[in-house]
């Protein structure tokens, strides 16, 4: 059941006008009365000699009485809709839910006889309108702060109680959706996306990607986006505003968006927050061999869930937020054909990057600036190491939606179940190539060495080994066992220490998710040392060349 409260308007009669005619598409059907503040209220839908005048008179009388006392937007209009599924409500449950709501709201408290005067009309099946003068008995205003929030949880209370769909109810930290005039332009100028939408993932993006606030605005530039750039008196950068070349109002000016606008943590100063000392992270070195960026990301990524169940909730909301960083870097620095689906799970997680708890990001900057290594570095020469990231991160979202659903996060671990669905399905495409390469090599061994690691893996994992020595994919993660021995690692130590996360237990090849979680501890079989493209860098700089391609606003599509 979801509630939708619009502006205060100043129009009785337009909004009865409206709720009683056909509609925009000829939608209404038996416009009717289901309840209102008195029983001899007339009713235009079901009396013939009532009126819509006499109706919005009614209505409007302690309005008229208030005079320059009344509120010049005097008249409050929320609609209540019930899920698609849910079965047809009869009047008079419509009428004792809008009584609810009235009461939760302030608008009109049971048992008060000062209470505003309320009308609540149905014109369709599965929802409702409820109109009130915000003029009480007594000609004062009624006290209805918060009147969304408090309608909302008491629609949760009446879907329970009348069996209907509950809808997945958010804190208020989501970004602004695009507007209905917003839509309907992107539709006209044959657009799948609203520029807000655009601008959205730019933004995002180009803070995943830079090291600083001036490396951001022009990482913007680069990607062909208007930036304004607002200053204080005193010089320093109070906010932004950014747009869409081709996007203009009926003036034929730019249409623009601050970075608030576009999402909570998008303002100038919480994206100044994040960048601060945000050097792209140097390579290390691990057991003699140069980890790339692309490494320290996987294994910090790896981290996450232990983090997510030992800190403290505002580490935990840092490392939730450079995760979103991470999905949202990944569509630009990765092959053209994973960039759809990878892209989708950066927008849907995007929802399940912020929550009301404020994140401690110093505490997550060693892995942000890992993350922005990656886009300076030149991509794995195959998918061995996107694979192995891909899976780190996949550990990562699980722990991030357990986190939030423990933290009644509803809408968060929503978005994070979403973003999930699409990581696994290019984790799954990715792996294909690389994990046919250790395949390959898994046949390879001798008998006597495929005897050694089944028994390494009895061993480890007695109520798994079975299960994995009959899968497919054994001989990959046999060759994966040997290279851990060869670098010089106990296997069975190992072993154990992979398979803690319970998503093993749904997984369709066991044998597959432990040959990448390995090759992380041991490095990529065959993968050469990266060197830094100091070039690609400068670049990046500049004029955002590396990221700008992928950050451009997506082709129009045909008309029909």
């Amino acid at each position: 059941m979801i509630t939708k409260i619009g502006k205060a308007g100043a129009d009785t009669h337009g909004v009865l006008r409206y709720l009683y005619g056909p509609g925009r598409a000829n939608e209404h059907t038996d416009p009717h009365l289901v309840a209102s503040w008195d029983d001899f209220t007339p009713d235009p839908g079901r009396d013939e000699t009532a009126t819509l005048a006499q109706l919005a008179t009614v209505l409007d009388l302690r309005v008229k009485q208030a005079g320059d006392r009344a509120p010049a937007k005097h008249v409050w209009h929320c609609s209540v809709r019930t899920a698609p599924e849910d079965p047809a409500l009869t009047d008079e449950q419509w009428a004792t839910t809008a009584r609810r709501i009235l009461n939760a709201t302030g608008i009109a408290p049971a048992g008060d006889p000062d209470a505003c005067r309320w009308v609540a009309v149905r014109h369709a099946e599965d929802h409702i309108h409820i109109v009130a003068t915000k003029v009480r008995g007594d000609l004062r205003e009624p006290r209805n702060w918060n009147d969304y929030l408090h309608a909302d949880k008491e629609c949760a209370a009446i879907e329970k109680e009348y069996g209907l769909h509950q809808v997945v109810r958010g804190d208020r930290t989501a970004a602004k959706r695009p507007t209905r005039a917003e839509q309907e332009k992107a539709r006209r100028t044959g657009n799948a996306t609203t520029p807000r939408e655009r601008l959205r993932t730019n933004v995002r993006t180009a803070a995943a990607a830079a090291t600083s606030t001036e490396e951001f605005f022009t990482i913007l530039r680069g990607a062909k986006v208007l930036v304004d750039i607002q200053h204080f008196p005193s010089g320093d950068i109070r906010g932004y505003k950014v747009a869409l070349p081709n996007d203009t109002n009926a003036k034929g000016e730019p249409v623009w968006f601050s970075g608030s606008t576009l999402g909570p943590d998008l303002s100038y100063p919480k994206i100044s927050e994040r960048l601060a000392t945000t050097d792209p992270a140097p390579t290390s070195w691990h057991s003699g061999r140069r980890r790339s960026a692309w490494q320290q990301v996987a294994n910090a990524a790896a981290q996450i869930p232990d983090v997510l169940d030992q800190a403290d909730d505002a580490v935990g909301q840092a490392h939730i937020t450079v995760l979103a960083e991470t999905l949202d870097a990944l569509p630009f620095i990765v092959p053209a054909s994973y960039k759809p689906q990878l892209a989708q799970a950066a927008t849907a997680f995007e929802r399940a990057s912020r929550s009301r708890i404020r994140a401690r990001h110093q505490q997550a900057q060693a892995t942000r600036r890992a993350i922005k290594a990656i886009v300076r570095e030149p991509a794995p020469k195959d998918g061995a190491l996107l694979a192995i990231l891909l899976d780190a991160l996949l550990l990562a979202v699980v722990a991030a939606q357990h986190w939030h659903h423990t933290r009644h996060h509803d809408q968060q671990a929503e978005a994070v179940r979403q973003a999930a669905r699409h990581l696994h399905a290019v984790y799954q495409a990715v792996a294909i190539q690389p994990l046919t390469v250790i395949h390959q090599r898994g046949l390879r061994l001798t008998i006597t060495v495929q005897q050694q690691q089944a028994a390494l893996v009895r061993q480890a994992l007695p109520d798994l080994a079975e299960q994995i020595l009959t899968e497919p994919s054994w001989p990959a993660l046999a060759a994966t066992l040997t290279d851990v021995q060869k670098a010089g690692h106990d296997p069975t130590v190992l072993l154990t220490e992979v398979t803690r996360r319970q998503e093993l237990d749904t997984a369709t090849s066991i044998s597959n998710i432990l040959t990448w979680r390995l090759q992380r501890h041991v490095g990529v079989a065959g993968e050469s040392p990266a060197h830094p493209d100091t070039a690609s860098t400068a670049r990046l700089g500049s004029s955002a060349t590396a990221l700008s391609p992928s950050l451009q606003q997506p082709p129009r599509r045909s008309r029909r």
